[in-house]
C-alpha cells in the first residue's frame, strides 16, 4: 500500500489479514447534527464510511428573486450585455458575467456605466481601495474554496461591505458586485450590504460549462425584451431533460424553455436548447410563497452498499431513478471492499419514488434505509468522522520477530497508538488500489494538459473478462466510441458521457478536451486531486524520514484544533530558528501543504523537496489551472499526524463466540476485533498499517 513510507511509533507490530469478507469491515459515518442537516420527517442515523471527499457540492441557498423586466443598467465591466440594476425591494438577484458577450443572444449592446468611469475604478469609487481589496480577497478566497475537496464552510460564507444609508450608492453598487463578480449575489439587511456565493450560478456550472453559464446569467440579467439565448448542441438527452428541469424548477416563472434542431460544427444535425423570457414576466416583488414552490425536492436516506464503490452505487441508484449521479449529494466516498452505511440525498426524487427501487436494489448489494424528505442536500465535510468495526484474522508474528506472546505484541501496539497515533497519509482506495492504472496518473496527464493520454489511461482496462473491461478494450483498439458506448453498462455514466463527446468529436485533443467538459467537474477534478494526494504521501514521508518527531524551523505549524484538512483561510505559521530551539510546537501542530496556486511551501529541504518531485513530473511552471479544463486547484494544508479515538479492541477464538482470555496465544488460531473513530479524511486502513506494521 504505502511501500517504504514511514511510521510514528516504533512498536514491533504482527502480522493479520484483513476484508477477508465484507462483514471483516464495516464503517459507519458519524453525521453532524440532525438540524445542520435540514432533514424532515424522521429521525437521521448517527453513522457511516471511510472518507475520501471528491464531491464538490452546489452552495445551499433558496433560489433567488427575479425582476421583471426593465431597461439594462449600465455594466460594470465594460463591454455589451446590459444588466438592470436591483430594486432596493429585491437584493436577492442572481448575478450575471459581464467580461463575455453571450453570443448566443440576439441583444448585445448596451451603454456604458457612467459617463468617464473605468469598469476597474467602480468599486474603488464606491467603496474606497481598502474595502475593495478586501471584497476582491473574499472573492477570490470563495472562488479557491469552491474547489478545495474538504471546505465544508465555503458555501455558508458571507462579506459585509458595511451599512450603505444612500438608496441609489447601494443600487449601484448591487450592479457593480454582480457585474465584476458573476458568482456572488448582494443582499440588503437593514443598510448593511450583505455578499455571499451565487448557488444557482454554480449549480449550473455543473451541468454545462462556465462560459455558458456566464452567457446565460448574462441574458437573465439583461431581461431585454423578445431575446432569446441558446445552449451548446447537446446529443444526450437525458442531459438536456437536467438542463431544463433546472431552468423551470430555478426560473420557470419568468422563462421558458424548448429543444431545437441545429447543425453542430460538423454539419451534422443536434439539438440544442433555447430559452426565452414568457410573455408575461410576473410581478416585481416575488412572494414567499414562489420562493417555497422553487425549492428544490430533496430525499434524504441510509446507503448500505456491500462491494461496491460509492460512485458505482450511485450509478446504479441514478439508471434507475432517471436521474444524474450529480443530483447525489453524500460528504465522502466509501471504501469498495466492505459494508458501509452513509447518508445520502437525492434531488428530484419523491421518497415514493425510492422506496419502489428497494428490491431492484438489493440485488446490486444496496440497501436503502431511513427514507425521508429533507430541506436541502448535504456538503462535502458536514460529518464528524467515520466509526469502524474491523476483525483482523490470520494473526500471526512478524518473521523477524522471536516473542512468543502475541497478546503483549497487540496490546503494546493499540496503547502505542492511542497515544502517539499516526501517520495521515491517504490511503490506497484513493488511487485504485490493484488498478492498472491509478487516479494520480490521470491526474498527472490533465495537469500537462495532455487530454489525450488522460483518456486512454481513463479506458485502459483490468484484466478481467466482463462487459465493461471488454468494452474498455474495444475502444483502445478501435478507437470506436459508438461500438463501445453500445458495450457499456447503463451505470458506467461517467464513461458513457465521455465515449458520447468523443463520438462526437473525435479522439483528438480538442475532442478529448470536450469529452472531459462532458463529465461534471467533481468528477474532473477528483483525478487532480488524486495526484496532489500521492504528492503529499510522499512528502510526509520525506519529512519524517530527514527530521522525525522534532519540529525545525521552516516546517509549517498550525497552532489550533482542527478535525479536517485546513483550509487556505486558516493562518499557517512557519517555525523559526528561535522556536525550533524553544520547542514551542509539536510535530502534532506540523501540516504539509497539498500542492496548489494558493498555498506556501516550507522554507526547509522539504519545501526544496516538492520544487524538485514536480519538476521530475514535468510540473515546475504548473499554475495548478487548468484552463481548457475549468479546474481551479489552490491547494491546501493537511496534518502530517491524527489521533485515534475510542479505541477498544479484543480477541476472539476461530470457534464463534468463544472470547480468548489466556495470556499466550497460538499464531492464526484467534481473530482481533477492532472499534475506532477517525476524523473526516482519514484512513482506517492506514491506521491499521501503524498499529500492525504491515502494509495491506
Amino acid at each position: 500500500m504505502l511501500p517504504s513510507f514511514s511510521y510514528v511509533t516504533h512498536h514491533t507490530g504482527f502480522w493479520g489479514t484483513i476484508k477477508n469478507s465484507p462483514n471483516d469491515f464495516v464503517v459507519t459515518e458519524i453525521e453532524v447534527p440532525q438540524p445542520l442537516l435540514g432533514v424532515t420527517g424522521a429521525e437521521s442515523p448517527q453513522k457511516s464510511g471511510e472518507a475520501l471527499p471528491e464531491q464538490s457540492s452546489p452552495c445551499l441557498q433558496q433560489p433567488k428573486r427575479l425582476k421583471a423586466a426593465e431597461p439594462p443598467a449600465p455594466c460594470a465591466q465594460g463591454g455589451p450585455g446590459g444588466a438592470p440594476r436591483p430594486s432596493e425591494h429585491d437584493p436577492d438577484r442572481v448575478g450575471s458575467d459581464c467580461p463575455a458577450t453571450p453570443n448566443k443572444s440576439q441583444h448585445e449592446s448596451e451603454p456604458d456605466l457612467k459617463p468617464g468611469l473605468r469598469e476597474e475604478r467602480v468599486l474603488d469609487s464606491l467603496l474606497g481601495n481598502p474595502m475593495s481589496e478586501l471584497l476582491n480577497k473574499f472573492a477570490s478566497d470563495l472562488k479557491d474554496a469552491w474547489d478545495l475537496e474538504s471546505n465544508a464552510g465555503a458555501c455558508a460564507r458571507e462579506f459585509s461591505l458595511g451599512p450603505i444609508l444612500e438608496k441609489k450608492k447601494r443600487a449601484d453598487l448591487h450592479s457593480a458586485v454582480r457585474q465584476k463578480f458573476p458568482f456572488l449575489v448582494t443582499v440588503t439587511k437593514d443598510n448593511e450590504m450583505i455578499v455571499k456565493g451565487n448557488a444557482d450560478y454554480r449549480e449550473l456550472c455543473q451541468l454545462v460549462t462556465e462560459k455558458e453559464t456566464s452567457d446565460f446569467f448574462k441574458f437573465l440579467d439583461a431581461k431585454l425584451e423578445n431575446s432569446t439565448f441558446s445552449f451548446e448542441p447537446d446529443g444526450h438527452k437525458e442531459h438536456r431533460k437536467v438542463v431544463h428541469h433546472f431552468i423551470n424548477r430555478k426560473f420557470g416563472k419568468i422563462l421558458e424553455t424548448k429543444t431545437f434542431t441545429v447543425t453542430d460544427i460538423n454539419d451534422q444535425p443536434n439539438m440544442s436548447i433555447m430559452v426565452r423570457f414568457r410573455e408575461k414576466s410576473g410581478s416585481r416583488k416575488r412572494c414567499a410563497s414562489v420562493l417555497k414552490e422553487n425549492q428544490d425536492l430533496y430525499t434524504a436516506f441510509t446507503l448500505q452498499k456491500e462491494n461496491l464503490e460509492t460512485l458505482e452505487a450511485i450509478g446504479f441508484l441514478a439508471a434507475e431513478l432517471g436521474v444524474l449521479p450529480s443530483d447525489f449529494s453524500y460528504t465522502g466516498i466509501k471504501d469498495k471492499k466492505a459494508i458501509t452505511y452513509q447518508p445520502m440525498v437525492v434531488k428530484k426524487v419523491t421518497p415514493e419514488r425510492l422506496k419502489e427501487i428497494g428490491s431492484k436494489m438489493e440485488n446490486k448489494g444496496l440497501r436503502i434505509h431511513n427514507i425521508h424528505s429533507a430541506r436541502q442536500h448535504l456538503r462535502l465535510g458536514q460529518l464528524k468522522g467515520n466509526h469502524f468495526d474491523l476483525v483482523v484474522r490470520d494473526l500471526r508474528h512478524h518473521s523477524h520477530d522471536s516473542s512468543v506472546d502475541l497478546k503483549e505484541r497487540i496490546s503494546e501496539a493499540m496503547e502505542n497508538v492511542k497515544t502517539k497515533g499516526f501517520v495521515n497519509y491517504y490511503g490506497p482506495q484513493r488511487f485504485g488500489q490493484g488498478q492498472n492504472v491509478q487516479t494520480d496518473e490521470i491526474g498527472l496527464a490533465l495537469l500537462n494538459e495532455e487530454m489525450v493520454k488522460a483518456v486512454k489511461l481513463f479506458f485502459t482496462p483490468e484484466d478481467t473478462d466482463d462487459p465493461v473491461n471488454n468494452a474498455k478494450r474495444y475502444f483502445l483498439q478501435t478507437e470506436d466510441a459508438k461500438g463501445a458506448l453500445v458495450m457499456l453498462p447503463e451505470f458506467k455514466v461517467r464513461e458513457k458521457m465521455l465515449l458520447r463527446a468523443l463520438n462526437r468529436y473525435g479522439l483528438n485533443p480538442e475532442g478529448c478536451t470536450k469529452g472531459w467538459l462532458s463529465i461534471p467537474h467533481s468528477m474532473r477534478i477528483f483525478y487532480v486531486h488524486a495526484y496532489c494526494s500521492k504528492i503529499w504521501n510522499e512528502a510526509a514521508s520525506y519529512r519524517l524520514k530527514i527530521y522525525g518527531s522534532k519540529v525545525v524551523e521552516g516546517d509549517l505549524v498550525f497552532s489550533e484544533e482542527n478535525g479536517e484538512s485546513i483550509s487556505l483561510s486558516d493562518k499557517v505559521h512557519v517555525v523559526t530558528a528561535a522556536e525550533e530551539s524553544a520547542n514551542k510546537y509539536s510535530i502534532s501542530q506540523v501540516v504539509l501543504p497539498m500542492v496548489g496556486h494558493s498555498i506556501k511551501y516550507p522554507s526547509n529541504k522539504v519545501g526544496q523537496w516538492y520544487h524538485e518531485r514536480l519538476s521530475k513530473d514535468e510540473l515546475q511552471i504548473c499554475k495548478f489551472r487548468v484552463c481548457p479544463l475549468q479546474l481551479n486547484i489552490p491547494g491546501c494544508y493537511r496534518p502530517i499526524l491524527k489521533n485515534v479515538q475510542n479505541l477498544s479492541y479484543f480477541l476472539e477464538s476461530n470457534e464463534k463466540g468463544v472470547e480468548v482470555e489466556d495470556n499466550h496465544l497460538s499464531e492464526s488460531k484467534v481473530s482481533l476485533h477492532i472499534s475506532f473513530d477517525l476524523d473526516p479524511s482519514c484512513y482506517a486502513t492506514v491506521c491499521l498499517r501503524e498499529i500492525m506494521k504491515c502494509d495491506f
